[in-house]
């Protein structure tokens, strides 16, 4: 490549990159939680058993529930781990890399949805308690965004990008590894947890 079209495709990255820095996202920090089966909701609220709405959450047709459950693991119990609705083909429960070690699990960095050998999981609820090979996660941080949020940040679905927040607050920091997930079913967010 000669050097003329280099620079005048260094130039547009960078130009690619000052445009999408400026634009706001909002950030969602996402404490422990679980996405349930209707299966493991019967098992652990009773027969017929349905989550009700606490509040809404920023991500369409996503609620926060006023059920919760207890986790337990082989060196501890964590109560009151709040379930988010509407329940789900497979459960799926989302803790911190420090819930992870109160639990005395190693649990799995892993895309939401990517249950394929993450930690098994016991589940207690007020009529019952479950039990699953698997389906424990420390959920990847990643952006959600619509296709039309993604255009306007030049990303694509699956991009690996980085994400520098707290700009001008003094305590700017930047994330590394952050997964975009764009779909038309999502509302412009980055999630990370309470760890980071």
């Amino acid at each position: 490549m000669n050097p003329e079209a280099l620079a005048g495709e260094l130039a547009a990255e960078i130009s690619r990159r000052l445009r999408r820095s400026r634009l706001p996202v909002p950030i969602g920090v996402s404490g422990r939680h679980a996405h349930v089966s209707s299966g493991h909701l019967a098992a652990l609220f009773g027969p017929g058993a349905g989550l009700s709405r606490l509040k809404e959450l920023k991500q369409p047709g996503q609620f926060a529930a006023r059920e919760k459950i207890d986790i337990a693991g082989p060196k501890g119990i964590i109560r009151g781990v709040r379930l988010l609705g509407p329940a789900r083909a497979a459960t799926q429960v989302e803790v911190s890399l420090s819930d992870a070690a109160a639990l005395g699990l190693e649990v799995p960095v892993r895309e939401s949805g990517d249950l394929s050998g993450s930690a098994p999981l016991r589940l207690i609820g007020p009529q019952g308690s479950v039990e699953a090979a698997a389906g424990l996660i420390v959920a990847r941080r990643h952006l959600h965004c619509s296709r039309r949020e993604a255009a306007e940040l030049g990303v694509a679905d699956g991009e690996v990008v980085r994400a520098r927040l707290g700009r001008g607050a003094g305590r700017e920091t930047v994330f590394e590894q952050v997964l975009v997930r764009v779909s038309d079913r999502f509302a412009l967010e980055l999630h990370i947890d309470t760890d980071e």
